[in-house]
C-alpha cells in the first residue's frame, strides 16, 4: 500500500515567492498559448501541408487529446516523484514538439510534434500544487487565482501574437516563438523554483492511466469530429462508445487499487464532485464565446458580422484575457474574505449577465470587447475558486492528481462547447457568395447555451458543500519530523 510523507517546513517555504509566482504564471501562459497557436491558419493547413483536411484536423486534434490525457497522469507522477522535477520534463517535452513542429514539412511530423507540445498543458495543474507546498497561507489564494487564470490567459494573448506572426513570416515562426517561450519558462524553472520531493511511495499506476487514455481518447474524439463525422455515423459512435466503456472499465479498475491513478473515493466527495461538474460547466460557458465572437467580428458586414480581419479581432478578443490577469490578486483578497465557493458563484452570476447582456443588445465592436472583456472578468474568478475548492477538500499528498483532474474537466467543458456551439451555427448557416456564414438566430442560440452553461455553474456551485479538513486524511508524521507551516 502507497504510503504518504510530508516534507519540512524548509522544503515547504519560498524565499521567493514572487518570483516562483511569476515563473509558474509564465510556464503555464506558454503552454495554454499552444492550444491556440494554430488559429490562424487553421483552413489553410491543407494548402500548407499538402494534405487533407481529415489528415490536417489531426494538427489541432491531437494536442487537446494529448493535453487532456496528460494532466491527471502528470499530477499524478508530480505526487509521487517531485512536482518540479515533472514540469521540467514536461516543459522539455513542449520544447521538442515545439522544434519538431518549426521543422516540420509535411503533415505526420507536425501532428507528433503536435502532440509533444499538448504534454505542456500538465505544468498548470503541477503549478498550483507547488504554489501549496512552497506559500504561505496568506499568498496562497492570489497566487493560485493567477496561475490557474493561465488557462485562459495564454489562449486570449496568443492569438493576437499568432495572428501578427502569420501576416508577416512564415507560418514555422509560430513554432520557434514557441519553443523559444518553452526554453525561457524551462530555464526559469530550473533556476527559480524549489525541487521539493515526492509525497506519495508505490508503483505507478501504468494500467491506469493506459486505461484514461482510451476511455478520453474515444470520448473527445467522438465530441471533437462528431460535426465532421455526423452524429450518427458509425465512427462517432464506434469512439463515443470506446470512449464510455472504457472510462467505466477505468473507474472499476481504479477503485480496486492500493495507489490508484485517480483516487475516484476522495473524487466522489460532495465537495470535489460538485466543483469538477462546476468546472465543465465554466469551461462550456469560457469558449462558447470564444467560437462566438471570432466569427461574428470576422464575418463580412454584407452578411451580418463586423467585417474585422483575424488580427482586429484578435485585438478586440485580447482584454478578456487581460482581466483574467487583473483579477487575480482581487479574487485573492476574495477569497480570503468570505472562501472560494462565494467566489465560484459569483464569477459564475457574472458570466451569466454578460451573456445575457449579448443576447439582448444588438452587438458591435466596442460592445463585443466589453462583454468580452466582462466574460474575463467572470472566468477569472471562477477559474482561482476551483483550485482552492480541491485543495481544502483533498489530502496534501493528492494535491498534484485532484488539480490535474480539475484541468481536465475545464478542458472537457471547452470541448464540448466546440462541438455544441459549431454545430448549432453549422446548422444555422445561410448561403451566401462566398460561402455560407451563421445567421443572426444562430448566434443567438449560441449565445443562449453559452447563457444556460453560466446559470448551471452558478447552481452547481450554490450546491457545493463545504469540505472536511483534508489534514484529516494525512497520515501521522514520523518522528522527528515536524508538522509543514
Amino acid at each position: 500500500m502507497a504510503t504518504a510523507t510530508i516534507e519540512p517546513p524548509a522544503a515547504r517555504t519560498s524565499a521567493r515567492p514572487n518570483l516562483v509566482i511569476a515563473v509558474l504564471a509564465f510556464a503555464g501562459m506558454s503552454a495554454s498559448f499552444m492550444q491556440t497557436i494554430l488559429i490562424p491558419i487553421q483552413a489553410k493547413l491543407p494548402e500548407l501541408l499538402n494534405a487533407g483536411r481529415d489528415d490536417t484536423a489531426w494538427v489541432i486534434t491531437v494536442t487537446l487529446l494529448v493535453s487532456a490525457i496528460c494532466t491527471p497522469v502528470s499530477g499524478k507522477l508530480g505526487d509521487m516523484y517531485g512536482k518540479r522535477l515533472v514540469a521540467v520534463v514536461l516543459l522539455s517535452l513542449l520544447i521538442t514538439g515545439s522544434v519538431i513542429s518549426a521543422l516540420s514539412p509535411t503533415v505526420v511530423p507536425l501532428i507528433i510534434g503536435r502532440g509533444l507540445q499538448g504534454t505542456g498543458m500538465g505544468v498548470v495543474p503541477l503549478g498550483i500544487a507547488i504554489l501549496r507546498d512552497t506559500l504561505p497561507r496568506e499568498r496562497l489564494g492570489s497566487a493560485i487565482a493567477l496561475v490557474s487564470a493561465t488557462l485562459g490567459v495564454g489562449g486570449a494573448l496568443g492569438l493576437p501574437i499568432s495572428a501578427l506572426v502569420t501576416e508577416n513570416f512564415d507560418w514555422h515562426v509560430l513554432f520557434w516563438v514557441a519553443a523559444g517561450l518553452g526554453a525561457v519558462a524551462l530555464t526559469a524553472y530550473l533556476l527559480v523554483v524549489p525541487a521539493g520531493n515526492g509525497s506519495l511511495h508505490g508503483r505507478f499506476d501504468f494500467f491506469g492511466a493506459i486505461g484514461l487514455a482510451i476511455g478520453l481518447a474515444g470520448l473527445l474524439l467522438a465530441v471533437s469530429q462528431g460535426n465532421e463525422w455526423g452524429w450518427t455515423s458509425i465512427p462517432t459512435l464506434t469512439w463515443l462508445g470506446v470512449g464510455v466503456i472504457g472510462l467505466i472499465a477505468w473507474g472499476w479498475y481504479e477503485l480496486h487499487q492500493s495507489n490508484p491513478l485517480v483516487d475516484l473515493r476522495v473524487s466522489a466527495r460532495g465537495a470535489v464532485l460538485m466543483t469538477n461538474l462546476a468546472s465543465i460547466a465554466m469551461g462550456f460557458a469560457l469558449f462558447s464565446s470564444s467560437i462566438v465572437f471570432p466569427q461574428l467580428l470576422q464575418m463580412p458586414e454584407g452578411a451580418g458580422g463586423l467585417g474585422l480581419t483575424l488580427l482586429n479581432a484578435s485585438l478586440i478578443l485580447m482584454p478578456s484575457g487581460l482581466a483574467m490577469l487583473a483579477m487575480s490578486p482581487v479574487a485573492g483578497r476574495i477569497e480570503r474574505q468570505v472562501g472560494p465557493k462565494p467566489l465560484l458563484v459569483a464569477g459564475a452570476v457574472i458570466i451569466s449577465a454578460a451573456y445575457l447582456a449579448a443576447v439582448l443588445l444588438d452587438l458591435n465592436m466596442w460592445l463585443v470587447l466589453v462583454i468580452n472583456a466582462v466574460i474575463g472578468v467572470g472566468i477569472g474568478l471562477g477559474y482561482a475558486a476551483m483550485p482552492t475548492l480541491i485543495i481544502q477538500a483533498v489530502p496534501l499528498n493528492e494535491t498534484g492528481a485532484a488539480n490535474g483532474l480539475n484541468t481536465l474537466m475545464r478542458a472537457l467543458g471547452t470541448s464540448i462547447a466546440a462541438a455544441v456551439i459549431a454545430a448549432v451555427l453549422a446548422n444555422s448557416a445561410n448561403k451566401t457568395a462566398t460561402g455560407s456564414v451563421p445567421s443572426e438566430s444562430g448566434f443567438e442560440l449560441a449565445l443562449l447555451f453559452g447563457l444556460g452553461a453560466a446559470l448551471l455553474c452558478a447552481i452547481l456551485a450554490g450546491l457545493i458543500p463545504k469540505p472536511k479538513p483534508a489534514v484529516a486524511e494525512e497520515p501521522a508524521l514520523p518522528e522527528g519530523v515536524l508538522p509543514p507551516s
